[in-house]
């Protein structure tokens, strides 16, 4: 099976994975991450405009904008050309799924929506639950696949070459991603800590605040190869975010043969279940991160048994296969 993944109205041109996840390095609109691996792992296509996905393509993802009364005209013509529709949420952490049905029309249109779908396909365990809540069918959670299974998107490096803690968040006025508390946290283990700074001058101040040691702030976003390969210089990818995301930080530290602590994101809890956020405060959570920096083979370890999770749960080769009997059934 071929997936169509359509985000209707998106700013994403239309792409094609022929090559499946292919090479990191490879000159394309868009990494296989995010929904885009949802096509990519089956050699399919990610749309922007329903009218180019061809006849002969039935399995088709919605993706849920904010502009919910476009996305269900969309899915009324797609129904009515006989294709088999999930729809999935965009924008998919608690935090901002409040965001978006906090407004009655919205919540009117998801309701609609989710009724009349073939099926609603949950990027996080959390949403599952709200789906069939909302009168949707076939509700199923997948989780976000990552190429582990090619060796191409390998970017661990040996562990006498990495050092420090890379903060996995970046947002300071989003309540539940706890990024200052992250940065309290990390600076407390007297390490060497990096940091991506996306706020100029206001960011900078706020993190110099904070007293780290050792900081390397990173200005502004690089691209994603290369923001991998920062990551993969690192002992342990740290976090604090309590948003419930799909966990795109802790699926980048996955491919970097980096251990990630301290996130609740989906990714996280599946292949990093020793060192994840979930139902662990932040004292448990650092005493957690002191380890996996002084203990070689806890560091190691984490890394090996994250990696044979991923194999089994999240890699291109298990999520297709997932996601061909979960449309087969629409």
């Amino acid at each position: 099976m071929q997936l169509a993944v359509l985000n209707p109205g998106g700013n994403d041109r239309e792409q094609s994975f022929p090559r499946f996840a292919g090479a990191p390095d490879d000159a394309v609109p868009h990494p296989p991450v995010n929904y885009h691996a949802y096509a990519a792992c089956t050699g399919g296509t990610f749309y922007r405009d329903a009218a180019r996905i061809p006849p002969g393509q039935r399995a088709v993802l919605l993706v849920l904008r904010r502009d919910l009364k476009h996305c269900l005209k969309v899915l009324r013509r797609l129904k009515g050309d006989g294709r088999q529709v999930a729809v999935s949420l965009k924008e998919s952490g608690l935090h901002q799924v409040a965001n978006l049905l906090g407004v009655a029309e919205n919540l009117r249109l998801f309701r609609e929506i989710c009724s009349l779908a073939g099926g609603c396909l949950a990027s996080t365990p959390d949403l599952a639950g709200i789906y069939r809540a909302a009168g949707g069918s076939h509700v199923r959670f997948i989780p976000m696949p990552y190429p582990v299974d090619a060796q191409k998107w390998n970017f661990a490096l040996p562990l006498a070459q990495r050092a420090g803690i890379f903060i996995g968040t970046r947002e300071w006025d989003t309540p539940s991603r706890n990024h200052a508390a992250a940065l309290l946290v990390a600076a407390s283990l007297g390490v060497p800590v990096t940091v991506i700074n996306e706020d100029g001058r206001a960011g900078r101040k706020r993190i110099d605040a904070v007293g780290i040691a050792t900081a390397r702030v990173i200005e502004g976003r690089l691209p994603y190869p290369d923001y991998l390969r920062l990551v993969a210089r690192h002992r342990i990818v740290f976090q604090l975010d309590r948003s419930a995301v799909p966990g795109q930080v802790a699926g980048d530290a996955l491919v970097c043969g980096v251990p990630c602590a301290g996130g609740d994101g989906a990714i996280e809890r599946i292949v990093f279940p020793d060192s994840c956020g979930l139902a662990r405060e932040a004292e448990e959570l650092r005493e957690i991160a002191s380890r996996l920096l002084d203990d070689d083979h806890a560091c190691a370890a984490a890394a090996v048994w994250s990696r044979e999770l991923a194999l089994q749960r999240l890699s291109f080769a298990a999520i297709s296969q997932e996601l061909a009997d979960y449309f087969s059934n629409l």
